[in-house]
């Protein structure tokens, strides 16, 4: 009996250890999940596509949403960035949803992260939803 207990305690004491460290690995937009050159060409794409509904500032209008500010946080706020490359490449742009490349779409959102107020960094955001899910939206910076 007590060899099993002692079975069940180290399962137990295993399965959070894992659940620690995974959690650990997950990151947020204040830990620079994008590049500088990223948000530049996301820009580019931003402008091109996405300004006629939500503005040249990323405001919105009556078309659309801000995709910065208060409500854009407090909306995405504990989200994945996966969620938020869920909602765009599927929906926007509003007369051709999904058009753009999925590397495209990874780029507007590190516009939209830059302009948001977060750091850049050293990698970009990358492409693979899979990688996305590990990347929180936080909408007030850590220590702030």
């Amino acid at each position: 009996m007590k060899f099993k207990l002692a079975v069940v305690a180290l399962v137990v004491v295993a399965v959070a250890g894992a659940f620690r460290a995974v959690s650990a690995q997950e990151k947020s937009q204040w830990d620079g999940i994008y590049t500088a050159e990223q948000a530049k060409r996301g820009e580019a794409v931003y402008t091109d596509v996405c300004v006629p509904c939500h503005g040249p500032d990323l405001g919105g209008t009556d078309l659309a949403p801000a995709l910065t500010g208060a409500d854009f946080a407090t909306n995405w706020n504990d989200m994945k960035i996966s969620d938020l490359f869920d909602r765009v490449s599927q929906t926007m742009p509003l007369s051709a949803p999904g058009s753009l490349s999925a590397q495209q779409y990874v780029d507007v959102i590190g516009f939209i992260m830059q302009k948001s107020g977060a750091p850049a960094g050293t990698a970009e955001i990358p492409p693979k939803k899979e990688a996305l899910t590990t990347i929180k939206f936080v909408a007030k910076k850590p220590g702030a």
